[in-house]
């Protein structure tokens, strides 16, 4: 069968060469592609947030499964836009890629599951987020509600840091309307791992956990990136931890995503934090994650 992966990073290149390793593989297609995917597949010249063109370069290359790799077209609406032209696509709807399109329809989600997750609050106004942030006496986590490319999220120790980071997001809007609501939950302690799920709206795989590089800093330090490297599998998430994860968190969100009437179909990447009172949800993201998918 062909198949069309898409996407630019080296999270595409793994799944292209994972794909060309399955012997139902036939011709195999990276939209935009890199220099990587190039010496595996065809490189396709379409941007990955070209969803129209996408569709008609599936439909003419009798494409038989696509694999979307970044967040950006799924909450766009691909999946939506391919299965109503018959396409086979592997990723979730656009109403059900809100779990990452927005943190406060995923903290929304999360507290109707009753899985454990931080404290927060919600806010479309500045200064109302910057008084709020006294009920957050032991830290404060400031987060834009939609897609900032991984940097949207800024962990503060002192109010000083949060309401800078609260200007930004909504002041100077450096992440566009994606920052024009902000949620501030309060700040968790303990140590961060990722759980990738496979999902078809019901059932569900977990795969083993991983930690990814994400601080800019030697040391662990300086603010968080998208990731510059990972390892799997996660030395802190025990077969216990894992379990725990999975009965408390993975299994009543995907029931309740269901029960709402948008199952989730694709890959779920749970962001958990291993705090002394167990795991709790950090993020939820739509797609495989990068690096965490290499």
């Amino acid at each position: 069968m062909n198949i069309l992966v898409i996407g630019s990073g080296g999270r595409e290149h793994a799944l292209v060469w994972k794909i060309k390793q399955s012997p139902k593989a036939g011709k195999v297609f990276c939209a935009p592609g890199n220099a990587g995917t190039a010496k595996l597949a065809q490189n396709v010249p379409i941007p990955a947030d070209d969803i129209e063109e996408l569709a008609k370069f599936a439909r003419e290359n009798l494409v038989a499964l696509t694999v979307v790799g970044p967040e950006a077209p799924l909450c766009d609406g691909i999946v939506d836009l391919f299965r109503e032209q018959g396409l086979t696509v592997f990723g979730p709807s656009k109403a059900a890629a809100r779990l990452e399109g927005s943190k406060d329809f995923m903290k929304s989600v999360v507290t109707s599951a009753g899985a454990p997750t931080a404290a927060y609050e919600t806010h479309t106004a500045r200064d109302e987020a910057v008084e709020a942030l006294d009920r957050f006496p032991n830290g404060v986590v400031v987060k834009a509600d939609g897609l900032a490319a991984g940097k949207g999220v800024v962990v503060c120790d002192t109010k000083g840091e949060a309401v800078e980071a609260i200007d930004r997001m909504m002041g100077q809007m450096e992440f566009g309307a994606a920052g024009a609501t902000v949620v501030l939950e309060e700040k968790l302690v303990g140590e961060e791992a990722s759980v990738l799920v496979f999902c078809d709206g019901e059932r569900y795989h977990m795969m083993p956990a991983a930690q990814d590089h994400k601080r800019i800093g030697d040391g662990d330090t300086g603010p968080n990136t998208g990731g510059m490297g990972a390892y799997s599998p996660a030395p802190v998430v025990t077969p216990q931890i894992l379990a725990d994860i999975e009965s408390r968190i993975i299994k009543p969100v995907i029931k309740t995503m269901h029960d709402m009437g948008e199952p989730y179909r694709g890959v779920l990447y749970a962001g958990i934090m291993i705090t002394a009172d167990g795991p709790k949800v950090l993020e939820f993201n739509c797609r495989f994650g990068d690096p965490e998918c290499q």
